[in-house]
C-alpha cells in the first residue's frame, strides 16, 4: 500500500514458505527405525528462519537434521535449539509423523491447527510470548515417511491468529522514506549492533525507540514499560523473511495479536527488518502503520480462528518428495538392507544388536554350495565383513547349485571361486567388505614331499592368521580332513566355530564348544605340571566347571584321513538334494546370530527342542549344540554332544602339542595318518576294544554262563 492512499485497506501478509533439507528426512528415517518404531506421538521439532537478505528472494522457514532430536536424546525427545546464530532464528514446532498414508490423510487438520493456535494464544495471555517471542511463530508439520521407497508426504501449517475485525493498513513505505536520514542511519547502526550480539542476534521480535535527537535504540519486548515516554517514537520490529515491497511477512500477524491483547493499542507502527549482505537495509526494510481492535470482555477467553496451512502451487494439498533418485545407490542399498532388521526391533525383537552384527568378522572356509548360501544369509542379517577361502575354480555344474556364480564365471577354465564369490557379493550389496583368499587347507592324511613342504607350511601360517583376525569361522568344505586344521586352530584361539555338512538327504549343523584353554590365554606352569586325572578334567570342562560342548571330531574314534583318493565320479562330487544346502546354511547362520545375542556367547549350554528355559529366556529362542535333519523324513532334531578327552582336534593333548611344537606338529600330522590316534590314545583304545572282542568270543564258546565280563 502507498502512503498516499487515503482509504484504509486490509493489511495483507505474505505467507511463510517452507524448505526442508535432505538431512532432516534422513534423521527422521533413522529416528523412526531405531527409536520410535510404531510410536506416532507428536515430536517437538525446531525450525529456523532469518530476515530477508535479498531484494528478489524471500527466506523460508527451514528444517535441518538438527531440527529433530538425536537418537541419543532422552525420552522427552526434545531437540536442542541453537542460540546466537544470526542466520538461524529458532522457532518451536510440532511434528505428527504417521505410520500409514491412510493415517496421514485421516488427520483432523482443522483440529491440529486450532490446537497450535491455542498454544500461541495461551502464550500471549500468560506473557510467555513476551519473554520468549519465538513462540509467536510456532509451526506444525504432518508427514508420512515411506521408508521402503524413500519418499515423504508432508504438509506445513504456520498458525496465524485472525483478528476480528481484521487489521487495516494506514501507511506502508520503505523505512528510508518513512524515517529521516538521521533516524534511518541511527536505526541501521542499532540493528547491526543488535544482530552482532550473540544474546540478541536470533531474537526475532523487538522494540525500536527513537528519541527527539533521532537516536534509535533496539530493545527486548519485556522492556515495553521502560519505553513509555511521550518523547519516544516506538516501532514494533520483527525479522521479516518476506522480500515483497508492499506486504509484510507472515510473522507480523501473531505479533499484532500480541500487541493488541497485551498492550491494548489501536494504532501500531511496525518495522519489517530486512537485510542486504548481512547488514540492515533501510531501503528494503518497511515501516508501516496499522489500525487494530483489541478484543474485549469474554472475547479474550475465546481463541480466535486461525489460518496457516501452506499452499502447494496454489492448492490446499500436501507436498511429496522422493530422495531415491538423488541418493547414492550404495547408500540406498545400505538403507534398504538395514530396513528389515530395524523393523524387527519395532515389535518382534527389540533387543536385536545391529552394531554387533555389522562389526562381526566372519571367515568362510569353502565357497561352494554351502559357502555361497552362508555368505548371502550373513549379509541378510546385517553382517558386513566376510572373507571366503577356497582354491577351486567355478565349473559348469556349479551355478545351478551355488548361488553366487553365473555362466560367465565358468568360461576360460573358470574363475577362482573365492574371487568370483566376492565380486558377486559386491554386485549384490556394494557396501559389503568382502575378501576372497585363494588357498588350499592343509589336511592330515595327505602327505607332502619336500618340494611342497614350504608351500604347505605357508598355507598353515596364513590360515592361522586368518582365523586369528576373525570373530567367527564357518567350516563349509567338502571333506572331513579339510576341517581338522581349522577346528584345531579355532579351539586354540577359542573362536566361534560353526560346521555345516551335507549327506545325500541329511545334514548336520553344529557349533563347536569352547577350547580347552578357554579360561586362560596361556598354558600356565601349574597346568603343565598337573596330573593326568586333572588334565582329563581340564580338557572336558569349561571355565565354570561344566562339561564342554564337543567339536566336529569329538565323536570320532579314528583320525581324519584321505577321503578324496580312489573315488568314483559320484563320490568326487557333492551329491545331495538341492534343497538341503539352503536349509543347512540358514541354520548355520541362525546359530551364529544366537551365539552373538546370548549372554554367555560361546560358553552357552546346548538347548534341545523341548528346552522351555532357553526359549523363554532368550529373545531368539533356544540355542542348540547340534541340529541334524533329514529331508527323506522331513524331520529335524537337536542333540548335545560333549567334548572328548581323546578328540583328535580339540582335546587338551592335541592343543597342547600344537602350542608346544607349532608347525612341526602340523607337518607330522599331515605326513603320518596314525600320529593323531597314537597321540590321543585312540590306538590303545582300539587295541583294547579288539582284545575285549576276542575275550568275549572266547567266553561265548565256553558254556559257563556265570563267567561274565562287567563293562
Amino acid at each position: 500500500m502507498s502512503g498516499h492512499d487515503k482509504k484504509e485497506a486490509l493489511l495483507q501478509f505474505a505467507p511463510m514458505q517452507s524448505s526442508v533439507d535432505e538431512g532432516f528426512w534422513h534423521r527422521l528415517s533413522s529416528l523412526k527405525l531405531n527409536k520410535l518404531g510404531i510410536d506416532d506421538s507428536p515430536i517437538p521439532i525446531i525450525g529456523f528462519y532469518a530476515p530477508c537478505s535479498h531484494s528478489l528472494v524471500s527466506n523460508h522457514l527451514t528444517l535441518l537434521a538438527e531440527s529433530l532430536p538425536s537418537e541419543s536424546s532422552e525420552a522427552s525427545l526434545m531437540p536442542e535449539p541453537s542460540r546466537g546464530n544470526r542466520n538461524r532464528c529458532s522457532v518451536p514446532g510440532i511434528l505428527y509423523n504417521t505410520n500409514t498414508v491412510e493415517s496421514f490423510h485421516a488427520l483432523d487438520k482443522h483440529k491440529l491447527l486450532k490446537e497450535e493456535a491455542r498454544k500461541i494464544w495461551d502464550d500471549i495471555l500468560t506473557g510467555k510470548a513476551v519473554e520468549d517471542c519465538s513462540v509467536l511463530s510456532r509451526f506444525l508439520l504432518i508427514s508420512f515417511a515411506d521408508l521402503k521407497k524413500w519418499s515423504f508426504l508432508y504438509w506445513f501449517a504456520f498458525p496465524a491468529l485472525m483478528l476480528d475485525p481484521p487489521a487495516t493498513v494506514v501507511n506502508l513505505r520503505p523505512a528510508s522514506q518513512w524515517l529521516s536520514v538521521a533516524e534511518a542511519e541511527s536505526l541501521s547502526a542499532a540493528c547491526n549492533e543488535w544482530r552482532s550480539s550473540k544474546s540478541t542476534a536470533d531474537v526475532p521480535f523487538f522494540l525500536v525507540t527513537i528519541d527527539p535527537n533521532s537516536r534509535a535504540t533496539v530493545r527486548l519486548l519485556k522492556d515495553w514499560e521502560a519505553c513509555q515516554s511521550d518523547a519516544l517514537k516506538i516501532l514494533f520490529g520483527f525479522y521479516d523473511p518476506c522480500h515483497l515491497p508492499n506486504n509484510p511477512g507472515w510473522p507480523l500477524r501473531n505479533f499484532l495479536a500480541l500487541i493488541s491483547l497485551r498492550w491494548n493499542l489501536k494504532s501500531v507502527q511496525f518495522f519489517c527488518y530486512r537485510e542486504n549482505r548481512g547488514f540492515a537495509d533501510m531501503g528494503l526494510s518497511l515501516v508501516g502503520e496499522a489500525s487494530i481492535t483489541a478484543p474485549q470482555g469474554r472475547a479474550v477467553l475465546t481463541v480466535p480462528n486461525a489460518v496457516g496451512w501452506e499452499l502447494n502451487k496454489g492448492k490446499k494439498v500436501p507436498r511429496c518428495i522422493s530422495l531415491a533418485q538423488s541418493m547414492d545407490p550404495t547408500r540406498l542399498a545400505i538403507s534398504a538392507a538395514d530396513l528389515n532388521l530395524k523393523l524387527m526391533r519395532w515389535r518382534a525383537l527389540p533387543s536385536l544388536n545391529l552394531s554387533a552384527l555389522s562389526s562381526v568378522k566372519c571367515l568362510l572356509l569353502g565357497a561352494g554350495t554351502l559357502g555361497c548360501q552362508v555368505a548371502r544369509m550373513l549379509m541378510a542379517w546385517g553382517v558386513r565383513k566376510i572373507t571366503l577361502v577356497d582354491n577351486g575354480r567355478v565349473s559348469m555344474s556349479n551355478p545351478l547349485r551355488q548361488s553366487l556364480y553365473t555362466l560367465e564365471d565358468c568360461l576360460n577354465g573358470g574363475e577362482f571361486k573365492a574371487t568370483a564369490a566376492v565380486q558377486s557379493l559386491k554386485r549384490i550389496f556394494p557396501a559389503v567388505e568382502a575378501e576372497g583368499i585363494v588357498m588350499a587347507i592343509p589336511m592330515p592324511g595327505h602327505p607332502v614331499n619336500s618340494q611342497e613342504q614350504d608351500s604347505v607350511l605357508e598355507d598353515c601360517r596364513r590360515l592361522h592368521d586368518l582365523i586369528d583376525a576373525h570373530d567367527a569361522v564357518f567350516l563349509l568344505t567338502d571333506t572331513r580332513e579339510s576341517r581338522w586344521l581349522p577346528t584345531l586352530l579355532c579351539a586354540n584361539t577359542n573362536k566361534i566355530t560353526i560346521t555345516a555338512a551335507l549327506g545325500f538327504d541329511s545334514f548336520l549343523v553344529m557349533r563347536h564348544g569352547a577350547g580347552p584353554f578357554s579360561h586362560a590365554h596361556d598354558l600356565s606352569a601349574e597346568t603343565a605340571n598337573s596330573s593326568s586325572a586333572e588334565m582329563h578334567k581340564f580338557c572336558v570342562n569349561d571355565a565354570d566347571g561344566k562339561h564342554r560342548l564337543g567339536c566336529y571330531f569329538c565323536n570320532d574314534v579314528v583320525a581324519p584321513t584321505d577321503s578324496t583318493s580312489n573315488r568314483t565320479l559320484d563320490q568326487q562330487c557333492t551329491v545331495t538334494r538341492p534343497g538341503l544346502a539352503p536349509i543347512a546354511s540358514a541354520l548355520a547362520v541362525e546359530l551364529l546370530i544366537g551365539i552373538l545375542h546370548h549372554p554367555q556367547g560361546i560358553f552357552a549350554e546346548g538347548d534341545i527342542n523341548n528346552s522351555v528355559i532357553g526359549a523363554t529366556e532368550q529373545p531368539l529362542g533356544i540355542l542348540p549344540h547340534q541340529i541334524r535333519g533329514s529331508l527323506s523324513q522331513f524331520s529335524q532334531m537337536t542333540l548335545i554332544g560333549y567334548s572328548s578327552s581323546s578328540c583328535t582336534a580339540c582335546c587338551h593333548t592335541v592343543v597342547s602339542e600344537y602350542r608346544n611344537r607349532g608347525i612341526e606338529f602340523i607337518l607330522q600330522t599331515i605326513n603320518h595318518p596314525t600320529y593323531l590316534e597314537d597321540l590321543t590314545g585312540l590306538t590303545e583304545l582300539m587295541k583294547s576294544a579288539t582284545s575285549f572282542s576276542l575275550d568275549w568270543d572266547k567266553d561265548i564258546d565256553d558254556d559257563d554262563d556265570d563267567d561274565c565280563v562287567e563293562i
